[in-house]
């Protein structure tokens, strides 16, 4: 996998549990909410570049 686009999507996936975390922590459930969907988009997207891996091989 390509070391930026690694380093990218871990970092999407990261940035979503710290927004979920502080929505949660104010009690603000729209933030939590869009911090599980940029979790849930860095990990698909972390996927994808795996398999694309895959077949490079």
């Amino acid at each position: 996998m390509a070391g930026g686009k690694k380093a990218k999507n871990m970092g999407k996936t990261a940035k979503g549990k710290v927004k979920e975390a502080t929505g949660k922590a104010v009690g603000n459930e729209s933030l939590a909410m869009k911090g599980r969907a940029e979790q849930a988009e860095g990990d698909v997207k972390q996927a994808t570049e795996k398999v694309k891996d895959a077949f490079k091989r």
